[in-house]
């Protein structure tokens, strides 16, 4: 059985998919470092030094953007584009889990 079909990504410039690829780079890398989810030390360090590369990423995006002369950050495209590609599963990763009942 196949998985059930994603929704088309909307329409994005080249810097606009940049943009969101680099960002959900970030919380993906973000999420490996969290201190309340991860249990090594080794990884979380990997990730905390890929972290300053992938935020150098998502600056050039922007000023690519920037550049471009697109002013504007069409924030509900984007979230939009995010879902579609798992954003709130990755951003989840970054928050503190939830705490067992007592």
């Amino acid at each position: 059985m196949w998985p059930p079909e994603l929704p088309p990504l909307p329409a994005l410039t080249r810097a606009e998919g940049e943009l969101v690829d680099r960002y959900l780079e970030v919380l993906d890398l973000l999420g490996r470092i969290n201190p309340a989810r991860t249990h090594d030390t080794y990884a979380a360090l990997r990730a905390a030094q890929a972290l300053a590369l992938a935020a150098t990423g998502l600056r050039d995006a922007l000023t690519v953007m920037h550049g471009r002369g697109e002013r504007e950050i069409y924030a509900g495209t984007l979230a939009r584009a995010m879902r579609v590609l798992d954003g709130e599963r990755r951003a989840g990763r970054v928050m503190l889990p939830s705490e067992p009942p007592n």
